[in-house]
Order: structure tokens, then sequence, then C-alpha cells
């Protein structure tokens, strides 16, 4: 498996956005998952721009933190 290339970086003060071919290249998985994920309320949160969705790269990271699986617990025996 391929690393993903790094998320842009505002040049401007304003956020960086993904469109939503970018995110699904960026997490490796079809944009339709994308779109389902968001009809399920479990994705990303997106702007919307008339017909398009983007997403900010602060509200992608901070979900992608969220879906880390918790640390493992000691064993206590």
């Amino acid at each position: 498996m391929s690393t993903p290339a790094p998320l842009p970086t505002p040049q401007t003060g304003l956020p960086a956005l993904l469109d939503i071919r970018e995110l699904s290249a960026y997490l490796g998985v079809p944009v339709s998952t994308v779109y389902d994920w968001r009809a399920r309320g479990l994705g990303p949160r997106a702007y919307r721009f008339g017909k398009h969705l983007k997403f900010a790269v602060d509200d992608v990271t901070a979900w992608i933190e969220a879906q880390r699986d918790p640390a493992p617990q000691p064993d206590r025996r």
C-alpha cells in the first residue's frame, strides 16, 4: 500500500479544502464510500457550495483522529 500524499496547507490564511475525489484518494476509499458515510452521518463534516462538497483539512484531520482505535489496556491479572 502506498503512502498518501500530504494534506495541503493553506497559504492564504483560509482553511485548505479538499473535494470529494481528493478526500477519497487520500483515505484510499472509493468516492461512493465517502458519499455513503455522509448519508449515514459517519464521515467528516463538509461544506456545500451548490452541488459541490468541500472538506476542510482541519475537519478531516480531526475526523481521522476520532477513528483511531483506543489504546490497548494493560492485562491486569
